[in-house]
C-alpha cells in the first residue's frame, strides 16, 4: 500500500492552481472520464464535468463503469488506455495505486479552499492520504426497503437482512466479496470494532461465506448501484443494498417511499485518479485539480454524499444534512481498505467459487 504525507503548499502555486489560465486548453483537446452513473454521475456532470467544459473549451467523455481494477488492469497491462480519469472506490484505490495502474498525483497543485484555507489544511486527512488520487466525497453502503410493501415488520438492521423468516423476500447485493462480508460477520455477531481482524484468519472468511450461505437462495445479484433503485421500486427485491445516495435521489427527486437503514453502513470515500500512462495526465491533473474545488464538491451534497473539503460544508444544501453518511458514523463501520488492498484478489477469487456452489 502506498501513502504519501500531505504537502505544504505556496500561494503563488495556489494562485496559479485557480487561475483560468491553469485550467485553459485548446479546444481540440478531448478527457475520458469515468465515473458511476446514475444520480450521483448526473450531480456530477452538473457540478464539475459541464462547468469545466465551459470554461477550458476541453471535450470531456463522461462514461460509466461498475467498480473494480479489472478494467484499469487490462488497459494498463496492454498498454491501451482509454481512460484517463476514474472516480474510485478507496477498496479498489489502495490496491490499484499499489499495483503502480494509478498516476502519482501532485497533491501540490491543488487550489486554496474558497475561504482562503490551503488544501492541505482543507481536505479532511483521508482525502489526501494516498499519492495516487483525491478523495471527492464521503459516501456509505447501506440498505433500504419500500414501506408500502415491507409488511408489518420493518428493517431495522444488519441481522434482519439475514433474517429471512422475520421478513421474507429476495435480498439484492452487489456481485462482489466487499461489504457483503463484512455485513455477514456483523449479521453474525461480531463487533464492528472485529470485523477486519476476523475476516483475516481462514476461520473468519468461512464463517463470513456460512452466513451468506443462509439467504444465497434469496440473493438477486446486480452488478452496477444504478440498478439498485430499479430493483426496490419494481419489487424484485425486498431489501436492496446500494450507495446511500441513490436511495436518496429516488426519494428527494422521485418521491419513493423507500426507508434508508443505516444501522451497519459502511462508509468510505470515493477519489479521482488518473490511469498510468494516460496521454493526456497533465489535462487529467487538471481536471481533478478544478473538480476537487469547494464549490464544485459542494454540489454532491445533491445526492447526499459529504464533501471532503471543509470549506465546502456552509455551501451545501442545509436539508441534506442529516442524510449524509458522516451524520450516521456511530451505526457504521469504515471500510477496511488496507484490508482490501491486501486482501480484495484473493477473496474475490473465494468469491467467485462460492458463487459457483
Amino acid at each position: 500500500m502506498i501513502r504519501s504525507p500531505l504537502k505544504h503548499i505556496s500561494a503563488c502555486t495556489l494562485a496559479a492552481a485557480m487561475s483560468l489560465t491553469t485550467f485553459a486548453a485548446t479546444a481540440e483537446e478531448t478527457l475520458t472520464v469515468v465515473s458511476w452513473g446514475g444520480a450521483y454521475g448526473a450531480a456530477q456532470k452538473n457540478h464539475m464535468i459541464d462547468p469545466f467544459q465551459k470554461e477550458t473549451g476541453v471535450k470531456v467523455l463522461f462514461e460509466d463503469y461498475s467498480g473494480g481494477v479489472a478494467e484499469m488492469k487490462a488497459q494498463v497491462e496492454s498498454g491501451k488506455i482509454q481512460w484517463d480519469v476514474v472516480d474510485l472506490e478507496v477498496i479498489d484505490l489502495e490496491r490499484a495505486c499499489s499495483e503502480g495502474l494509478l498516476e502519482v498525483f501532485p497533491h501540490d497543485t491543488l487550489p486554496d479552499g474558497v475561504d482562503g484555507t490551503p488544501a492541505a489544511k482543507d481536505f479532511i486527512p483521508e482525502a489526501l492520504s494516498n499519492e495516487c488520487a483525491v478523495g471527492n466525497i464521503v459516501w456509505s453502503v447501506v440498505y433500504a426497503y419500500n414501506k408500502d410493501t415491507i409488511g408489518k415488520t420493518p428493517a431495522t438492521s444488519i441481522g434482519d437482512f439475514f433474517d429471512t423468516a422475520k421478513i421474507p423476500g429476495k435480498r439484492a447485493l452487489r456481485k462482489r466479496p466487499q461489504v457483503n462480508m463484512e455485513w455477514a460477520l456483523m449479521a453474525d455477531g461480531v463487533a464492528p470494532a472485529d470485523v477486519y481482524k476476523v475476516l483475516a484468519t481462514p476461520e473468519g472468511q468461512q464463517r463470513a461465506f456460512d452466513k451468506l450461505a443462509t439467504i444465497k437462495n434469496d440473493i438477486v445479484w446486480f452488478d452496477s448501484w444504478s440498478q439498485a433503485p430499479q430493483l426496490l421500486n419494481d419489487g424484485g427485491a425486498v431489501l436492496v443494498q446500494s450507495a446511500n445516495g441513490r436511495f436518496y435521489d429516488a426519494i428527494r427527486q422521485e418521491g419513493k417511499p423507500f426507508v434508508i437503514v443505516w444501522a451497519g453502513h459502511v462508509y468510505d470515500l470515493d477519489a479521482w485518479g488518473v490511469l498510468k500512462g494516460s496521454e493526456n495526465k497533465e489535462l487529467a491533473f487538471k481536471f481533478i485539480a478544478y473538480a476537487t474545488q469547494s464549490k464544485p464538491l459542494a454540489g454532491m451534497s445533491d445526492v447526499a454524499y459529504g464533501p471532503t473539503r471543509k470549506s465546502s460544508t456552509p455551501m451545501m444544501d442545509p436539508a441534506a444534512a442529516p442524510h449524509l453518511p458522516t451524520a450516521h458514523l456511530d451505526t457504521g463501520l469504515q471500510a477496511g481498505s488496507a484490508f482490501w488492498a491486501d486482501y480484495g484478489e484473493s477473496l474475490g477469487e473465494k468469491f467467485n467459487e462460492w458463487l459457483l456452489k
